[in-house]
Parts: C-alpha cells; structure tokens; sequence
C-alpha cells in the first residue's frame, strides 16, 4: 500500500494547475514536467509503444500476457489540476487511523470537518491524505494516475492473466480541453475508462451536456449628476440580466439531474460589464432551453436600453451527455460493474454532475465512462483522499484486466 501512497505523494509535489485563457496547450509549464516524468516511469516499468506527443499527452501499452486474441482496454486519467484554487506548493497532510472529529489543516487555521464533510463519518480508521490548508490536493486527479500506474505494475509482477492494456495521461481536462486532441486511433484500444471519479463504487457513464456563456454588456457612462436619460449602467444591466435568471436553478439547490446556470465571474463598470457562465443540463431539450432563455433574457433587456447599450451573448458548448454512446456498448458497463462486485465494492450507479475526458471520447468513437479514484471535495482546500479507497480503485482495475481477457 505504501507504494500507491508514496507515487501519490511525488505527483502532487507537482504543480500542474491548468490556466482558463491560455492559448497554448498544454495551458502551464508545470504540466509538462509531469509528463515527462509520466513517460520515463512507464519505460521503466516495461511499456510498449511509449509516447509523449506534442500536445502533452502521454501513452503506453501494457502487453498482453495471454495467447488469445483479446479486446484491447484502456484506462485515462488528466495531469492538470483545477484553475479554482491555487495548487502552488502543496503540502500533504498524511491522517493515519482516523478516529474521527475535526483535521486540523496546516497550523489548524483550516479544519476538515465531519459537520461539514459528513462522508468522513464512513471513513474511520482510514488514512486520509488532506491538504494543509493553503491549496488543493490534488487528487483529482493525480489519484488516478498513481492508481493507474500502481495497477500496471502490480499486474507486470502478478501471473495474473490480461491482454494488452493502454493507458494515456491527458492535459487541459479541468479547462475542457483534454480530449480536443487526443488520438482515439493512436491509442488503439477497443473501449477505455477514465479514472477520475470521487468517492468508493462511484460509476459513471452519463454527465453533463455543458456550455460557457460570456454575456457582455456595453454601457454609457457620463457625470452621474447630468446622468438623467443619458447613462447606461452596465453594471446595473447585469445585475437585471442575473435576476432574470430562475433563481433555484444554481448549483446551491440543485442536485441529480437537476440542471443549473452558474454564474462564475463578473466584471465591469458603468461603461463596460461581463458575466461569466456555465451552463449544465443532462437532457439534451433542456440543454436547448437554457441557452435559449440566455438569448431571450438578452434580447428582452435590450429593447430597452437607449441606442448606445448592447447585450452580446456569445455561447461556446463544452462537451455532450455520453449516455447514448456508451449505452450502446453494455457489455462497458456490465464489466466494470462486475469487477466491484468481485472486489466487494457495491457499485453506486449515478450521473456526473461534471464532466470528463471521457464524455469527448465517447463522442470521438472510444466508449469511456468512470470511475471513482477515493478522492473526495475537490478543486478546494478541504480535497483529500482516502488511501484505503485508492487502493480498492487499484483492484478494481487490475480486476476488469482479467475480466477483459477472458472474453475471448
């Protein structure tokens, strides 16, 4: 177990934290230094076909151990961490034999806390890897690599019986760019899985149909005592333009398939305002409707506004529910599922309120859907992970190894 623990520990040190705007991809420096040292592990522990491509993706191949033909499986996990909070010098905390009750983070300015996080009452007696405090963890999703790459060797050194495996670490997916070039031929496997999911027998294989929307509003901005019939405010445009918005349908209230309009960003002044959103549905109409009422609300504000004003609305969508896609693959699912029970992990099925690499690969031809990595609050201060649970994702994916080789 120490060895999943330690591989976990050297990825975080690692600040791979992608950057919303940037141009190039990858979107940070920080990313390629990890996979390079992603590369030169999975020479060391024997792989096949070792690539690092210039968009910062690495692939590798397990080879098979059988003498039958065998379906050729994958498994994926990203090497970026969330833009959200700073993942700059992260500082481990390591929680043996929880006993429960508050973690202090850090110098205990911070505190992990069961009224807060009650999925901690579950774990008692785990090791728990939290933060200190001052950054993110980064087990999303560098648990996923160490639980990927710890698999892969264990199986090298098992006579446990398994075809050719590929394995990829992706840029970007934090900022939804992970899969925009990614090579679904180039990595050649028949279906794969991401491993970027949360708490223990997660299962995934819907999610959000996503979009961002970028709502900018042009104002007027003269001497607030001669402003009578003359001033726009564009500042008070946008706050009309939010309040026009259904006010439940955020993600403070809403949960399982609801869908919600997340407004992440607003700048601006008299002259000038932008607003920034995401938009989330699982049904695809409902998709539909959402961005439409952004345009409606848009168009309806501004009939009237004086001659000067504008509202632009410019929606860009993100990724698509990769239901349809992997449904039609059953034999996907049927697997993974299988394999938890075979570990003991009784799976819990549900939607991703989010969205992963793998929702694009699905779209892209590569059935993809996830599973869960034992990391829990992510993209925050209070992220952490249970080491008793990666191990169980370790299992598990060792286990479909074995399941997928014998479907001859």
């Amino acid at each position: 177990m120490n060895r999943l623990l330690d591989r976990f520990l050297h990825y975080v040190s690692f600040d791979t934290q992608s950057k919303s705007h940037a141009r190039q991809v990858p979107s940070t420096e920080g990313q390629w230094r990890l996979a390079e040292e992603l590369q030169s592990e999975l020479k060391e522990l024997g792989f096949k076909d070792v690539t690092l491509t210039d968009n910062c993706c690495v692939m590798g191949t397990l080879p098979s151990t059988v003498d039958w033909p065998t379906p050729v499986i994958g498994f994926i996990s990203h090497i970026d961490t969330s833009p959200d909070f700073t993942a700059k010098n992260v500082n481990p905390q390591v929680v043996e034999n929880y006993r429960g009750g508050d973690i202090a983070l850090g110098i205990g300015d911070e505190v992990l806390s069961p009224v807060m996080f009650p999925v901690l009452h579950q774990l008692i007696g785990h090791t728990l890897i939290t933060t200190d405090g001052k950054t993110l963890l980064g087990a999303d999703d560098k648990a996923g690599i160490a639980e990927i790459i710890t698999a892969m060797a264990r199986l090298a050194q098992s006579d446990i019986p398994h075809g050719e495996i590929r394995v990829a670490f992706t840029p970007d997916e934090e900022i939804g760019r992970g899969a925009a070039h990614f090579d679904v031929a180039a990595f050649a496997a028949d279906w794969a899985y991401t491993i970027d999911g949360s708490g223990l027998g997660e299962f995934e294989f819907e999610n959000f149909n996503a979009a961002s929307a970028t709502v900018k509003i042009t104002g007027n901005n003269v001497h607030p005592g001669s402003a009578k019939g003359v001033m726009i405010n564009a500042l008070d445009v946008a706050t009309r333009f939010h309040a026009a918005l259904p006010p439940q349908e955020v993600p403070e209230h809403t949960s399982g398939y609801e869908g919600f309009y997340h407004l992440h960003q607003i700048k601006g002044s008299v002259e000038r305002a932008e607003l920034h959103y995401i938009v989330r549905d699982f049904d695809a109409d409902g998709f539909a409707a959402r961005k439409k009422l952004l345009q409606d609300i848009a168009r309806d504000l501004s009939k009237a506004l004086p001659a000067k004003g504008a509202i632009e609305v410019t929606i860009e969508d993100s990724y698509y529910n990769m239901r349809e896609k992997v449904e039609a693959h059953p034999h996907v699912i049927e697997l993974a599922l299988q394999a938890m029970r075979d570990c003991e992990i009784e799976p819990q099925v549900k939607p991703i309120r989010g969205g992963t690499d793998g929702a694009s690969l699905s779209y892209m031809g590569l059935p993809c859907p996830n599973i869960f990595t034992g990391g829990y609050n992510y993209h925050g201060k209070h992220e952490f992970a249970s080491l008793e649970n990666m191990e169980k994702t370790v299992a598990v994916i060792m286990r479909i190894a074995q399941l997928a080789a014998e479907r001859k």
